[in-house]
């Protein structure tokens, strides 16, 4: 990688390990993971509750509650959103490398030099058997819960995004991690990082 910022956006399809994948690729490039823990940092730097903030983490604006004033959204979701995208801006403008996942980073950041975007999908059949052991549920409730958390996903990504959520033509590199498994996808992404960063 040597002296050239490198930030890899990894955004995933629920049921997929795209998370642990991402804190491998951080772990193993030495570079930080921000995921749901910038919440923190977030929350210190505003004098907020970070629990309070968890509540609209990711998640597309209820239109019954929210409307615009002058042009401003009076939603927490979209307040979460512009938040979560000026510290993003902030540690890119540092010059910092780090691996991030979600939160329309491909979209936030685009046009950075050292930007990397990639979408990890998953066969639905393999997702729904993670899914039912990691939360012991039945198939229709595993089945439920994952079309749930992804079309939550996807509306909150498309409300930020000109790029659909999860659309090919909107990431460098799609990967299914049912085919590889967890080990192997993390290796083919490093190296597609390090061929991206050669020279």
């Amino acid at each position: 990688m040597g002296d050239k910022q490198l930030i890899i956006s990894i955004s995933r399809e629920f049921g997929t390990y795209g998370h642990h994948i991402a804190a491998m690729v951080a772990e193993d490039l030495g570079i930080n993971l921000y995921d749901r823990a910038l919440l923190d940092e977030i929350a210190e730097e505003n004098g907020i509750d970070a629990k309070h903030l968890e509540k609209y983490d990711e998640r597309p604006k209820i239109p019954i509650i929210s409307r615009k004033v002058r042009g401003h959204s009076n939603s927490m979701e979209d307040a979460l959103f512009h938040m979560q995208s000026e510290f993003l801006k902030k540690k890119a403008d540092s010059g910092e490398s780090f691996v991030v996942v979600g939160r329309c980073a491909e979209s936030v950041l685009k046009g950075r030099e050292g930007l990397i975007t990639i979408f990890i999908l998953g066969d639905e059949l393999t997702k729904l058997q993670d899914v039912k052991k990691k939360f012991n549920l039945s198939d229709k409730e595993a089945l439920k819960k994952m079309r749930r958390h992804d079309l939550k996903r996807k509306a909150y990504h498309n409300r930020h995004s000109a790029v659909k959520w999860g659309d090919s033509r909107g990431y460098d590199l799609c990967i299914n991690d049912s085919k590889l498994g967890i080990e192997k996808t993390v290796e083919l992404i490093e190296r597609y990082i390090e061929e991206r960063t050669r020279g």
